[in-house]
């Protein structure tokens, strides 16, 4: 079928308003996309498009992301996120769903699926485990009184720092390829076009919200968070890009911990290899979701 876009719709988690996009093909089975920090719903519509003729798609922006409200006190821990997850599943009222989600997105959906392992048939995880192996160790290496001391710290100057200003919406497309040099053009463009807003005085600032930037001083304990990965119970790809600076849970030791999962890493792709590497990656995720 022809596409014209998605519409655009919203439900409320936690007194926040919520976006998210509608692909259509309400009677087919629901597949989540779930994007990343920093990120929007509309980075997935290359993918959307794909596979709007079998799957009824909705992808959402995380609070504090592209057109869903921003937290008043700026809440972006795992639990507000979990819970808004788990609050769009049951907003859309069905009994399993189906989910692609990347990096921030992957961790999110991936803890869901842990509590609720029944609510998901199948889960592709694009570099979203959270912190590598060797990261939570450097972090657990120091004191939570240090910890929350940057915390606090951070969280002061975010809340007077305003948010970067581009001249113009080219200015801002020039930083989004500078920040990901295996976009194409268009790709860039899209992503920029969808992803910024522009401000009173005329000049443009990306949607998401500065405390997005502040990273909590403490998570569930990493013993904690592997047994929710071993509770679940179906399909996973676990996909990585060979130039990301993720680290390969095949390697590192944390893949053992998913009773059904495959890892694939994609050459010539980094952070964003569902865009670095598109066809690929439509590849493997179409056979991946066959029944």
């Amino acid at each position: 079928m022809t596409l014209s876009g998605p519409t655009s719709n919203s439900f409320m988690s936690q007194r926040l308003r919520l976006h998210y996009v509608d692909w259509g093909n309400p009677a087919a089975p629901l597949l989540i996309l779930q994007h990343g920090g920093r990120d929007h719903c509309r980075s997935w519509d290359w993918v959307a498009e794909q596979l709007a003729d079998d799957w009824h798609v909705i992808a959402p922006d995380l609070r504090g992301h592209g057109d869903s409200g921003w937290s008043p006190d700026g809440d972006y821990s795992s639990q507000a996120f979990v819970y808004d997850f788990a609050q769009l599943v049951h907003s859309l009222g069905h009994d399993q769903v189906t989910i692609i989600a990347h990096s921030l997105g992957g961790n999110i959906a991936t803890r869901f699926t842990g509590l609720y392992p029944d609510k998901v048939k199948k889960l592709v995880n694009i570099e979203g485990l959270g912190p590598s192996p060797k990261l939570i160790a450097e972090r657990d290496a120091r004191s939570l009184a240090d910890r929350m001391r940057e915390w606090i710290g951070n969280k002061r100057q975010a809340a007077g720092r305003m948010p970067k200003r581009y001249s113009s919406l080219e200015a801002a497309y020039a930083r989004m390829k500078e920040e990901n040099s295996f976009l194409s053009d268009a790709q860039a463009r899209h992503l920029t076009v969808h992803g910024a807003i522009r401000n009173e005085n005329g000049t443009w600032s990306w949607k998401f919200d500065n405390y997005l930037n502040v990273w909590a001083p403490m998570d569930l304990p990493q013993s904690e968070v592997e047994q929710l990965w071993a509770a679940i119970t179906c399909p996973m790809l676990l996909l990585y890009g060979a130039d990301s600076f993720a680290s390969n849970p095949e390697k590192d030791g944390r893949a053992r911990h998913f009773r059904n999962a495959r890892v694939i890493e994609y050459d010539k792709a980094g952070h964003w290899l569902h865009h670095d590497q598109l066809d690929r990656f439509m590849s493997d995720v179409k056979a991946f979701l066959k029944d």
